[in-house]
C-alpha cells in the first residue's frame, strides 16, 4: 500500500507531510518553494502578467509528453504568448486514492524537466486527495506570473485591413494525437506538438514593432482563436485552405475520425497578427527558429466584420464558425 496514494496523504498528517517533503520537494524544490509558507515571498517589479490554467488530460501521458509537462508548459505559453518572461508558477495537485507513487513520480520528474528548460520556479502550491472513483489519477491547477519588459508588449496595438495572419507549424496534432490515444492507435508518427513558446515569442517582440496579436490555439484550436480575434476587434479574416501547413498524419486521421484539422488543439503553436510591413523581418525569424521552420502566411485581415472565411482548394469561400459543442473533451 505504500507505492500507492491514500486518503491519509491529504489529511494534512504525517503522511502528507512526507509526500511533499519526499516526493514534490525532491523533484520540485527550491529556496522559496522549501519554506512552505502558506504564501509564496517573491519580489517582482514591472508591469506583471498573470495567468491561470487546469490540466485534465486523459490519458494522463501521451506521445509526446503527459499530464506535468503540459501544465508547465501549458502556463509557460499563456504568458509567454503575452510577451511575458515567465518567472514564477503555483502547483496545485488533486490526487485520487490508488494513483501509483510510479506515476506520480514519473510526472514530477517531467515537471521538473520543463522547469529547469523555461528557467522557472515552482514557488508554491497545494495537495488534495480524493476518494477512488472520484476523480481520474490526477488533476493538476497552475497559476503561472511573468514580467513584460518595456517594449516589447502587444498590447494595444490596433489591427487593420491588410495585416497578415501567421501559425508557426503544422496545426491540430496535440489534439489528434490525444484522441488517437485513446483509441489504442500508436505510431511512431502520431505525437503531441507539445512546446514552450518562450523562446520564440519574447524574441519575436523584440526585433519587431509590427506584432499586434498573439495567442496560442489550444481548445477550440484555429478555428477558435481567429474567431476570437474576428469578434473581439471586429473585422473579417480570409485564410487559404492551401497556405495552412497540416501534417500528413493529421490529414489521414482527420479524415478517418471527421475533425477539422482548423478545430483541432495545438500545444506549441501561436497564431500572430501582424503589420505586412513587417512580413519579411518575421518570417525570416521564425523559419529560422527550431519552433518555426514550417512557418505560414495563412491569410489576412480583410476590412470590418466579425466574420472569418476559408478559401477552398476548389476556389470557393466558406464561414469558419467557432465551435459549437465540445469537439474533444480532456485534451488538456
Amino acid at each position: 500500500m505504500e507505492d500507492i496514494i491514500l486518503l491519509s496523504h491529504g489529511n494534512g498528517g504525517e503522511a502528507t507531510r512526507k509526500l511533499i517533503e519526499e516526493e514534490i520537494l525532491k523533484y520540485l524544490g527550491n529556496e522559496i518553494l522549501e519554506e512552505l509558507l502558506d504564501s509564496a515571498l517573491i519580489d517582482i517589479k514591472g508591469k506583471v502578467a498573470f495567468t491561470t490554467d487546469s490540466f485534465v488530460v486523459s490519458p494522463i501521458f501521451f506521445k509526446g509528453g503527459d499530464i506535468g509537462k503540459l501544465s508547465i508548459y501549458g502556463t509557460i505559453n499563456d504568458l509567454s504568448v503575452m510577451g511575458a518572461k515567465p518567472l514564477y508558477i503555483s502547483v496545485g495537485f488533486i490526487l485520487e486514492e490508488g494513483l501509483t507513487l510510479k506515476d506520480f513520480r514519473k510526472i514530477l520528474e517531467s515537471m521538473r524537466s520543463a522547469i529547469e528548460e523555461c528557467n522557472v520556479k515552482v514557488v508554491t502550491g497545494d495537495t488534495k486527495v480524493v476518494e477512488k472513483g472520484k476523480g481520474d489519477k490526477i488533476y493538476i491547477n497552475t497559476t503561472g506570473i511573468g514580467i513584460i519588459e518595456d517594449g516589447i508588449s502587444w498590447h494595444g496595438r490596433k489591427i487593420e485591413e491588410g495585416d497578415i495572419v501567421i501559425i508557426n507549424g503544422e496545426i491540430g496534432e496535440h489534439g489528434l494525437s490525444i484522441m488517437m490515444e485513446r483509441l489504442g492507435i500508436k505510431t511512431e508518427e502520431v505525437k503531441s506538438d507539445l512546446a514552450p513558446l518562450h523562446n520564440l515569442t519574447l524574441p519575436l517582440l523584440k526585433i519587431s514593432s509590427g506584432i499586434k496579436f498573439m495567442r496560442d490555439p489550444t481548445r477550440g484550436g484555429v478555428a477558435g482563436v481567429l474567431n476570437e480575434i474576428a469578434q473581439k476587434y471586429n473585422v473579417e479574416i480570409d485564410i487559404d485552405e492551401e497556405k495552412i501547413p497540416v501534417k500528413p498524419w493529421v490529414k489521414n486521421a482527420s479524415e478517418i475520425l471527421g475533425i477539422d484539422p482548423l478545430y483541432s488543439a495545438n500545444e506549441g503553436k501561436v497564431i500572430i497578427v501582424a503589420d505586412k510591413k513587417e512580413e519579411k523581418k518575421i518570417m525570416e525569424f521564425l523559419r529560422n527558429h527550431p519552433l518555426g521552420q514550417k512557418a505560414q502566411v495563412i491569410g489576412e485581415i480583410n476590412g470590418m466584420g466579425k466574420r472569418v472565411y476559408l478559401k477552398t482548394k476548389m476556389g470557393t469561400k466558406r464561414i469558419i464558425d467557432p465551435l459549437k459543442k465540445d469537439l474533444l473533451p480532456r485534451i488538456c
